[in-house]
């Protein structure tokens, strides 16, 4: 069913309950999505983006409700990865000749997944597109998450349509920002950067600061996934500049597997170190053999300090573990620090192993790392209580 955003254009979406994880499994999703598709009436008609593979024929078929589909006179994709072009294909058996507006490398994508040689009109940032009464200026957003990626602005109803930008896995019939709990839908939107655009931060800010600076009236931004920001529109602009600035809360995390609960002693011991020294410091624990590895994530991209332990285990350390570690290399996190601890049994090499993770990942690790032989005893805790005071104070 389609919904009303302007007196020209039209949501036109999928809402998915259902959803649980994103990318295959690599992003957890918790309050679902959507994939928001937009319908721009004027003069000329334009579609925005359409939805996700599994979704195209109920797609194609709501849209031909709302609009004869060979009314359709241009389909903008701004990011052609398949949870936006997925409908495509089925959409241009009916229209195949109607011209496809994308980044070259866009054109290149829908190459890559469709093989198909339709109509392509390849833009770049400054390029328009007149509509009638309204315009659509193109703007380039590579690495936004993706090479292809463009956002694209409609002056005269003054709406930034940002794709992956600004977006969060967020399923609502509300559509709207002010209709919904802000503290959810911010959540998601920061867990959403953290894990998906926190490694192009760089990116991030140049872009922003672009768009900044061509003085765009923004009245609304209509993301393709989760609410569109109406009430306030620029407050997730500023939101981004923060997190894309090696963004910190006072907050250390602790993230560890263990096999016979030595590890876990260890971290609860340091934990209660550090709350000595940093008493207005949150500390949390983390067992992410058990946690959503998405969700710790995003702990560990607003915290000032990442601590990470693993029993040794064949010489090695747990699969969750290097896990998260690889995750963590991944989101070329800026200026936080490290450490590592873990229990052993004879080797005790998992220590020196997360160690090297995390230094090959560009945070600053602080010292040699704390091991213990066996299950720790009243001791061997009071040294990991220590080791959690020592850390403290190099915060």
């Amino acid at each position: 069913m389609a919904k009303k955003i302007t007196s020209r254009v039209n949501w036109v979406g999928k809402i998915d309950w259902e959803l649980t994880s994103f990318h295959g499994d690599e992003l957890s999703t918790h309050r679902g999505s959507s994939y928001n598709s937009y319908l721009i009436r004027d003069k000329k008609v334009a579609l925005i983006d359409t939805v996700w593979l599994p979704y195209d024929k109920e797609f194609v078929t709501r849209l031909a409700q709302e609009i004869d589909l060979n009314k359709i006179d241009y389909i903008i994709m701004n990011h052609n990865e398949v949870d936006h072009s997925g409908a495509l294909p089925e959409l241009m058996r009916y229209i195949p000749d109607v011209p496809i507006y994308c980044t070259k490398k866009g054109e290149a994508i829908i190459r890559g997944h469709y093989h198909q040689d339709w109509n392509f009109v390849n833009v770049k940032t400054g390029d328009t597109l007149e509509l009638g009464d309204t315009t659509l200026t193109f703007i380039e957003a590579s690495m936004l998450h993706w090479p292809d990626t463009m956002f694209t602005y409609m002056s005269g109803e003054n709406i930034l349509f940002s794709n992956d930008g600004f977006g969060q896995h967020y399923a609502t019939e509300s559509l709207f920002n002010d209709a919904v709990c802000e503290v959810e839908v911010m959540q998601e939107a920061e867990k959403y950067y953290a894990n998906i655009l926190n490694t192009y931060s760089m990116m991030v800010t140049k872009k922003v600061q672009q768009i900044l600076a061509m003085n765009l009236t923004i009245d609304m931004i209509c993301p393709s996934h989760g609410v569109i920001w109406k009430n306030n529109p620029t407050q997730i602009v500023e939101k981004y500049l923060q997190w894309a600035d090696a963004y910190q809360l006072n907050q250390v995390t602790i993230a560890y597997d263990t096999m016979w609960q030595s590890t876990r002693l260890m971290a609860q011991a340091i934990a209660d170190g550090i709350r000595e020294i940093l008493p207005d410091t949150t500390v949390k624990l983390y067992n992410v053999a058990h946690e959503d590895k998405n969700d710790v994530l995003t702990e560990i991209f607003h915290s000032r300090a990442v601590l990470i332990g693993s029993p040794t285990i064949n010489y090695g350390i747990s699969f969750a573990v290097a896990g998260l570690l690889e995750m963590i290399k991944g989101l070329k996190l800026k200026k936080k620090k490290a450490a590592a601890f873990g229990s052993y049994g004879w080797s005790g090499d998992a220590v020196k192993i997360i160690n090297e993770h995390l230094t090959s990942a560009g945070l600053e690790v602080l010292g040699d790392g704390l091991k213990m032989l066996w299950v720790p005893d009243q001791e061997a805790l009071a040294q990991c209580t220590e080791y959690g005071r020592e850390i403290a104070k190099q915060l």
